[in-house]
């Protein structure tokens, strides 16, 4: 039976067993005994630990505190401040930041005109936090099929899926990996749609010379603990049009009449999702750390493509031309076939057992009840006929791309891109044992 493991289950253990940044010299050949059947791991050292604390932030973050204005009503100070130079790295005309990944995708939905009873296209490959966000307006997320080649939305997938109700197209940067776009947004611009990227894997992540979360209408980062750049929580929307990010600003601050947007008076319809002070100060300490880590990141990543794909059974990921993907994870697909059919599931322990830390991406979560509570709900039920809901809890088994992906992917966290050289030496060799060892381990 293969293993389901979770991101942030996945991350949590990662950060568990994490003891220094220093990678260990490779001492393992590529036909030395694998650790699962009584061998020497290849990686004996431990990986970086995250998220990070640097001791330099803390006269900064502890003048916040002692400033006493915490609440980020309005943007000014660190807020601001972070708002800023975030969407200056970006290439954004603008930047709000709010509570969290899940509050930035809330807020960019309502504010592109997703209401009760529509329709949001969206990939099934991501955190459940992007279907949450659709399921909150009351509206369906309808599933494009993942491309296997790319774990992103699969553009020929989308049209199929639009009816009367669809309102928005939602792709996901998974990994940071980014999206056709280009494909994407005229399918939307046919269909007069709105596009909202959910780039919270993707910080920094480029499509043809321009960065993620300024390819739609609006796009929404996370900065929850596990990610690049992590406050505990937070998040933020970027976009090109000041009267979109207008209309966001007065939302998650409960509805004040903001800039351009001046609503219906003095406030309209919103909640309160604002970040707090503290945060963006941690945040913006460290948009200098993400851009050099960013880096440090793409190019470990490249070095273990060139060395994972001549292994036999090993795939890579692809993304788009002049583009490049940021690694929130770093996944490639195993084909059983080419390890003697060693499940997917005992691949992963036996990768594990050579101190890799690795785990098996996302899974077919529309199976998991969380949709059948949601179109049983009384809400949903009122909003959409029978015939429809019915018809839409079918169309999971359509997903056939989305299936392959989840039965087959491995995946690394993004701290282990952070290691020495030798580190990507040592997965290297963790997979080649495997392969030269895979009759055995099959029968094991």
């Amino acid at each position: 039976m293969r293993e389901t493991i979770t991101r942030r289950s996945f991350v949590a253990g990662a950060a568990a067993a994490a003891a220094t940044s220093l990678a260990v010299p490779r001492h393992a050949a590529a036909a030395d005994k694998p650790a699962l059947l009584g061998g020497t791991p290849a990686h004996k050292g431990g990986w970086v630990a995250w998220p990070q604390w640097d001791a330099s932030w803390e006269p900064g973050i502890l003048d916040v505190f002692r400033s006493r204005h915490w609440c980020s009503a309005g943007a000014s100070g660190k807020v601001g401040e972070f708002e800023k130079a975030y969407a200056q790295l970006h290439g954004a005309k603008g930047c709000v930041a709010t509570a969290s990944g899940t509050t930035a995708l809330i807020t960019s939905l309502y504010v592109a005109g997703v209401d009760a009873g529509d329709e949001v296209i969206t990939s099934p490959y991501t955190f459940n936090a992007t279907y949450n966000a659709v399921l909150m307006q009351k509206a369906l997320p309808v599933f494009a099929d993942t491309d296997p080649a790319t774990l992103t939305m699969d553009p020929d997938s989308i049209e199929s899926r639009i009816t009367d109700r669809t309102r928005a197209i939602l792709p996901v940067h998974i990994y940071g990996l980014p999206c056709d776009m280009d494909r994407i947004n005229a399918i939307a611009k046919k269909h007069n749609l709105a596009v909202v990227e959910d780039a919270c894997q993707a910080w920094l992540g480029e499509y043809k010379g321009r960065k993620c979360g300024t390819l739609g209408d609006l796009g929404c980062f996370s900065f929850q603990e596990s990610k690049h750049i992590p406050a505990g929580e937070g998040g933020a929307i970027t976009g090109m049009s000041i009267e979109l990010l207008d209309r966001c600003r007065s939302f998650i601050n409960c509805g004040r009449a903001t800039g351009t947007f001046k609503g219906s008076g003095c406030f309209t319809r919103g909640s309160n999702f604002r970040m707090k002070t503290y945060q963006a100060a941690l945040l913006f300490a460290q948009v200098e750390k993400l851009v050099r880590e960013t880096e440090v990141r793409r190019a470990n990543a490249d070095y273990l493509i060139a060395g994972l794909k001549q292994i036999p059974g090993i795939h890579p990921v692809r993304w788009p031309e002049n583009s490049r993907p940021v690694w929130h994870l770093f996944p490639f697909r195993y084909d059983a076939a080419e390890f003697h059919g060693l499940p997917h599931g005992k691949f992963i322990r036996a990768l594990q057992a050579e101190g890799i830390p690795c785990g098996g991406g996302y899974s077919e979560q529309y199976f998991d009840g969380m949709f059948d509570e949601a179109i049983a709900s009384r809400g949903f039920q009122r909003l959409f006929s029978p015939e429809r809901l019915k018809a839409y809890r079918q169309s999971f088994q359509d997903l056939k791309g989305n299936r392959q992906v989840c039965q087959t992917t491995v995946t690394m966290y993004q701290s282990m891109l952070l290691a020495e050289r030798s580190a990507m030496d040592d997965i290297i060799t963790a997979v080649q044992k495997i392969h030269a060892h895979s009759a055995e381990l099959a029968k094991a």
